[in-house]
């Protein structure tokens, strides 16, 4: 067991108001809190947790970095999916596959790479191949980013961040919603959302949606069918019951082959390729997954102290996917070399969270102790082939070429084999609120475990890992009567390294830690942060400089430092104001592969995003809801060594709504949108090296027409 750290058994405490939330919008009710605080209790819901402590303490009171995009920012700016939802969140970079590819959500937190993602908090199960669960946002309430080590709360995470959506809830009020949507590329989209009370003990949701529409590559089609319906029921007044399942059907999910550089990125002495282009065949190119999940929470407080929720989730998932990529791109920089391949995958899985919770006072401190135990469990199946496909003129393209009987697979690359995943965690976090002092600090051990067996790349596979470790965090915040805190806070990861290297020996987990100070300000009409923060992660793998260029080693470090500046503020009762900028050094600072000192790929040196929102409360735009934004992204590395650039954008977005009861009562609830992305149509490119890259987003619009009653 490679202990991180070592946590002493007296934790510093903190402050978490987990009863339940009846009581609490009860309570709220008789002193008169805020209408704004009793709003979010009910949209959230009673099982509602902050992502980055695991309970109710607010992101301004909390001393790490955390951003939140609401459903109010989805909706205006017309987001789609998760990657969509977090660009404009500073420290988060999601162009890494480009316009053209949707089926996945990837992006980089903090300048590390991250595809775990969380859905009320509980993991995604992702079987590092194919299988990704996507949550689609129209059953989003708000997206949280919880920036740096997460480990102490979480497990196995990359050390830059994760990202947790809040979906929405059962409400005790009823509201119906229709929307049916009209955009570019032939988007053709329903949603419906219900919700509202069943009897006294019962309220209900259920979300549903279908979309079809072209994707942005030449003969690439997606569609989806999404149906997730949800049950809040009050077994008592201690006792509370949400039942939930998210289903998704994704028939047609668009295209993943890359591009080469040459043509993209760079001069082709043949002429430009175009952004619709495309390097696989109509023939084959299937991409159709499957994923349900079901699961239930709950909420149960045991006395005036204790306090447990339970949240449960399981999944079963399929994808079958044929698929090209390019080999090689010859000299008349026009035919490009495939291979064709095949995966087909299942996953099932399970996960689940504990948590206790206790909140007491010791003098004059109030203390809140939080003990949880998590457990996730995920067995994919993974079979995969692979063989020759036609070159592909890419300036004038056939995309009908290939011939399923022509098709012959290489035992080389043929696999056959099961991944079981499995980790068990124990973790405690405490926090103490001292007047206007909070101190937060929490440890955890976890068990990781996983298997590899059976046929894999045309040998027998067998590779075990079984690893166990120590992580914790400790932060402090200070709030003045100004509205300014200052805090400071350092915080552990881990990550397991499958794999085994020269002579068969197993590798050792792989951690990092973090060390981050800011300010936070939260008063009047303003909402901001400024974070500045340094990460190092340390055995990192890299190439074995004693053994076969296929050796590894575990000697690799990589250092990312940075300063983040985040603004919402309401500027007049019309107008609001959101920014956020990053500036960032990502470095690999040890390395045998020759890559020492240089920056990895998908990390821009500067981002800077802003949307102003503007909607006039009397004359001729009453009504109307205008917004604008503007995001700019900084040079990329076009590889890992670093042998070019790729250069820097700016695009804009725009968004114009308008509620269709200022113009006659009789459209009371009937509201229209226009949402545009990319409006100058600037073309952008990322890249994994020169053979590898992809066109960012073209332009696109949708016009949404809603209706509530």
């Amino acid at each position: 067991m490679n202990s991180f750290i070592q946590l002493k058994p007296s934790l510093l405490a903190c402050m978490i108001a987990l009863t339940s939330s009846y009581s609490i919008v009860s309570h709220a009710q008789e002193t008169k809190v805020s209408g704004e605080l009793l709003e979010a209790l009910t949209v959230k819901g009673q099982t509602y947790r902050n992502t980055a402590t695991k309970t109710l303490l607010e992101p301004h009171e909390t001393p790490q970095g955390i951003s939140i995009t609401s459903k109010e920012s989805l909706e205006q700016r017309g987001t789609q999916s998760l990657s969509e939802a977090v660009r404009y969140t500073s420290g988060v970079n999601t162009e890494l596959r480009g316009g053209a590819i949707t089926r996945n959500d990837f992006f980089n937190i903090r300048g590390f790479n991250n595809q775990q993602n969380y859905y009320d908090g509980l993991q995604l199960l992702y079987n590092d191949w194919n299988l990704q669960p996507q949550i689609d946002t129209a059953a989003i309430e708000q997206v949280e980013v919880f920036k740096g080590p997460t480990s102490t709360l979480y497990g196995s995470m990359p050390p830059g961040g994760m990202v947790n959506l809040i979906g929405k809830s059962p409400q005790p009020f009823q509201k119906n919603q229709l929307e049916a949507t009209l955009g570019s590329n032939n988007k053709r989209e329903i949603q419906i959302d219900s919700t509202g009370p069943l009897n006294e003990t019962m309220n209900y949701r259920v979300i549903g949606l279908i979309r079809q529409k072209e994707g942005q590559a030449t003969t690439s089609e997606e569609e989806r069918v999404m149906i997730a319906p949800s049950l809040d029921w009050k077994i008592s007044d201690r006792t509370q019951l949400n039942l939930n399942l998210y289903y998704q059907q994704d028939p047609s999910a668009g295209v993943y082959s890359p591009l080469p550089s040459k043509g993209t990125l760079f001069n082709n002495i043949n002429g430009t390729l175009d952004a619709t282009a495309y390097a696989g065949d109509s023939n084959w190119e299937t991409y159709d997954r499957d994923v349900l999940l079901f699961g239930y929470k709950l909420d149960h407080t045991i006395n005036d102290t204790w306090h447990f929720l339970q949240n449960v989730r399981g999944m079963d998932a399929t994808a079958y996917q044929e698929n090209t990529y390019s080999t090689s791109l010859a000299e008349d920089e026009r035919t490009l070399s495939r291979r064709a391949y095949l995966t087909d995958e299942k996953s099932t899985g399970i996960t689940i969270d504990n948590q206790f919770s206790a909140l007491f006072e010791v003098g004059k401190t109030e203390h809140s102790l939080l003990v949880g135990l998590d457990y996730l469990q995920l067995t994919s199946d993974i079979l995969y082939e692979d063989g020759v496909a036609p070159t592909l003129d890419l300036f004038n393209p056939n995309h009908h070429q290939v011939i399923r009987s022509d098709l012959s697979y290489n035992p080389f690359y043929s696999s056959d084999f099961t991944i079981e995943k499995e980790q068990v965690g124990l973790y405690v976090q405490d926090q103490i609120r001292l007047d206007q002092l909070v101190l937060i600090a929490g440890g955890r051990y976890d068990h990781y475990k996983s298997t590899e067996k059976g046929k894999k790349y045309g040998a027998e596979t067998d590779t075990k890992v079984d690893q166990s470790q120590l992580t914790g965090r400790i932060g402090a915040l200070y709030e003045l009567d100004n509205g300014v805190s200052p805090f400071i806070s350092y915080a552990q990861s881990f990550e397991p390294v499958p794999g085994r290297g020269r002579n068969g020996q197993t590798y050792d987990t792989s951690t990092a830690d973090q060390w981050e100070a800011g300010i936070k300000y939260d008063a009047a009409n303003t909402v901001a942060s400024l974070t500045a923060y340094q990460i190092n992660k340390q055995n990192v793998l890299t190439r074995d400089p004693e053994g076969s260029p296929y050796d590894l080693v575990q000697v690799g470090k990589v250092r990312s430092q940075g300063i983040e500046l985040d603004i919402q503020q309401r500027i007049t009762d019309e107008m609001s104001f959101l920014a956020a900028y990053t500036i960032q050094d990502v470095e690999v600072t040890k390395d045998n592969n020759g890559i020492q000192g240089n920056t990895p790929i998908w990390t821009p040196d500067q981002q800077l995003s802003s949307w102003l929102s503007y909607e006039p409360q009397s004359g001729s735009f009453a009504g109307a809801t205008l917004g604008a934004g503007v995001r700019y992204i900084g040079e990329m590395e076009l590889d890992s060594k670093n042998t070019d650039k790729v250069p820097a954008v700016t695009l804009v977005d725009l968004s114009i709504g308008y509620d269709l009861a200022s113009f006659s009562p009789d459209l009371q609830g009937a509201n229209i949108q226009l949402s545009v992305s990319n409006a100058f149509n600037e073309t952008y490119y990322s890249c994994y090296d020169a053979n590898n890259c992809w066109f960012g987003d073209d332009r696109s619009f949708e016009v949404s027409a809603r209706y509530e009653f």
